[in-house]
C-alpha cells in the first residue's frame, strides 16, 4: 500500500455530533481515513496526539489584517501567524483596508498580499458601498467570500450607504446568493449623539457607549433584516453585542430570513464596568462592550443556537493609539484571533459550553453559512485536513507580550485560560506548534464559497426591473 503523508494517532476526534477515539490519515492535504490505528495506512510521518482532542480548525469570519494600507498595525504574515497559533485555520478579512476592497482591481491587490504571506487559508470580503453597486457582480466572479456592509462607522470611516442603495445592493446580492456581513449600528443616531456628547465635554470612557446605546444596534438589525426579508438576500450580523437584539434575531429567523449571527469573546467576558479601571480605555471598540448584564443572555444565546458562531473582529492598532485621557481620540478594537479558541475551551472547562458546541460555533456553523461546509468545518473523509489539536488540561495566562500579532495590546491581560491549542494543521501541513509558527509564509490559499442556489424575492420591484420602460410596479 502506498504510504500517505501523515497519520495523527491516539487523539479524540471532535465533531459537532460527537467525540470518538480515532486516528486520522492525511494525504494531499485531505483526510483519507478516520478510524482505529491498526487500520491506518502506512505514513511518511506519524504524530502521536495521545490524551489530546482534535477539533476542526477554527474559521474566523471577521478579522482585520490591515494589509494593504496599514501594515504598521498588522499584515498578512503577522495576522496569519496569530491565527495559526490560536488554532484558526481559515480567516475572512474585512474590506476596510486602504484602498477598500470595492473593485476587482483592489481585490487582486489584497489577494496578492495574502497569497504571498498568509500561512492559513483565507476568504476576502468585497465592500457593499453606495459607489460600487456596479462592481458587486464582478467581485463575485473574482472570488469574494461575501460582502461587508457598514451601517455604522468604524476604522476607515467608510460612509454608510443610503437605505435606497442598501436595498438595491441587497437585490443584487439576493440574485448572486452570496452572504452579506453587516455592521448593524445606526450611523445617523450614533453620530448625532456622539457630536452632542463632545459638545457637552463628555470625553470619559463611558461616553462611547452612551453614544451607541442599545437602540442603535436594535434598529439597524431590524432594518437590515427587513430588507433581507423583502429581497431574499442572505445576511450575517457581525459582532452582536446586545441582549436586546436577541428576541428580534429569533423573530427574523423564525420568519425565514436567511440570517446568521456572530458574537465575540469580548462581549462574553468583558464589560463596560471594566472600562472604569485604570487603563480600561483599551476596551474601546465598535459596537461597544456593554454592561455586564448583557453577558449571560449572550452566553445562553450562543449555547442554544440563537447566535450561530463565534468570531473575533481581530482589530490591531499601535499601543499608543489605544491609551489616553480622551476616549474619542483612541482607536477602536484590539487583537483577538489568537486567543478566541482558548477562551472558548475555557468556557468548556467552566461548564458553559460542550466541546461539540465549540466545534459548531468555531468551525461548523461558519463553514455552512459561507458555503464551505464539507471541505471545511468538519473532520471527515474528503475534507481538508484543517485540524486544531488542543490540550484541555493545559492552562495559560493571556498577555499582550505573548501575542504574535503586531498589535501588542491585550484586552485579557493576566486572564487564566484552561484549554489551549498545541498544534494547528492547514491542509495537512503543521503551521503552529506549542505557541510558535512552524510554517513558511505563503502556504495559505483563497477559499471560494459554494452557496446553495439563490432565492431572490419580489423580483418585479427591483431597480433592474423597474428601470425597464413600461414596467408596471405591481408586476
Amino acid at each position: 500500500m502506498k504510504p500517505v503523508d501523515m497519520v495523527l494517532t491516539g487523539g479524540r476526534v471532535v465533531n459537532e455530533d460527537g467525540i470518538v477515539d480515532a486516528s486520522i490519515a492525511v494525504d494531499g492535504g485531505r483526510i483519507v481515513a478516520i478510524g482505529d490505528e491498526r487500520l491506518m495506512p502506512p505514513a511518511r510521518e506519524r504524530i502521536a496526539v495521545d490524551g489530546l482532542h482534535v477539533l476542526p480548525g477554527a474559521i474566523d469570519v471577521h478579522v482585520h489584517f490591515r494589509e494593504p494600507g496599514m501594515p504598521q498595525k498588522e499584515d498578512w504574515a503577522t495576522g496569519s501567524a496569530a491565527a495559526a497559533v490560536g488554532g484558526v485555520t481559515t480567516v475572512f478579512d474585512m474590506p476596510n483596508t486602504i484602498p477598500p476592497t470595492d473593485s476587482v482591481e483592489n481585490f487582486q491587490l489584497k489577494l496578492g498580499a495574502a497569497k504571498s504571506k498568509s500561512i492559513v487559508d483565507f476568504g476576502l470580503y468585497g465592500l457593499l458601498g453606495e459607489h460600487n453597486l456596479g462592481d458587486l457582480e464582478s467581485l463575485a466572479a473574482a472570488g469574494v467570500i461575501g460582502y461587508k456592509l457598514f451601517l455604522g462607522n468604524t476604522t476607515g470611516d467608510l460612509p454608510c450607504p443610503s437605505d435606497g442603495a442598501v436595498l438595491e445592493g441587497f437585490e443584487i446580492l439576493a440574485a448572486l446568493g452570496l452572504r452579506c456581513s453587516i455592521h448593524a449600528e445606526n450611523s445617523p443616531i450614533l453620530f448625532w449623539r456622539q457630536n452632542k456628547l463632545k459638545a457637552a465635554g463628555r470625553d470619559d470612557v463611558l461616553a462611547h457607549l452612551a453614544a451607541r446605546t442599545d437602540v442603535v444596534a436594535v434598529e439597524a438589525l431590524n432594518r437590515a433584516a427587513t430588507l433581507a426579508d423583502w429581497t431574499g438576500a442572505r445576511i450575517h450580523i457581525v459582532h452582536e453585542s446586545c441582549a436586546r437584539s436577541l428576541p428580534f434575531i429569533r423573530f427574523w429567523k423564525e420568519r425565514g430570513v436567511d440570517m446568521t449571527v456572530e458574537t465575540l469573546p469580548q462581549y462574553l467576558y468583558l464589560s463596560a464596568e471594566m472600562m472604569l479601571n485604570p487603563g480600561g480605555e483599551v476596551l474601546r471598540m465598535n459596537p461597544p462592550i456593554r454592561e455586564a448584564a448583557h453577558q449571560e443572555p449572550l452566553w445562553a444565546a450562543l449555547a442554544d443556537g440563537t447566535i450561530d458562531m463565534i468570531a473575533t473582529d481581530h482589530a490591531p492598532h499601535a499601543i499608543e493609539e489605544k491609551y489616553g485621557p480622551r476616549i474619542w481620540d483612541l482607536a477602536c478594537g484590539f487583537p483577538g484571533v489568537e486567543t478566541s479558541m482558548a477562551l472558548m475551551l475555557t468556557a468548556v472547562a467552566d461548564g458553559r459550553l460542550s466541546l461539540e458546541r465549540v466545534a459548531t460555533i468555531t468551525s461548523g456553523a461558519p463553514a455552512r453559512a459561507f458555503g464551505l461546509y464539507g471541505r471545511k468545518g468538519v473532520i471527515r473523509v474528503g475534507a481538508d485536513a484543517d485540524l486544531a489539536v488542543v490540550d484541555l488540561n493545559r492552562s495559560a495566562t493571556l498577555s499582550a507580550a505573548a501575542l504574535h500579532s503586531r498589535g501588542k495590546v491585550s484586552a485579557y491581560e493576566g486572564k487564566e485560560v484552561k484549554g489551549v491549542p498545541v498544534m494547528t494543521f492547514v491542509r495537512g501541513r503543521m503551521v503552529a506548534k506549542d505557541g510558535e509558527v512552524v510554517a513558511e509564509k505563503g502556504w495559505g490559499e483563497l477559499v471560494r464559497p459554494n452557496m446553495a442556489p439563490p432565492a431572490p424575492r419580489n423580483l418585479n420591484t427591483t431597480m433592474k426591473e423597474i428601470l425597464e420602460p413600461g414596467q408596471r410596479p405591481w408586476g
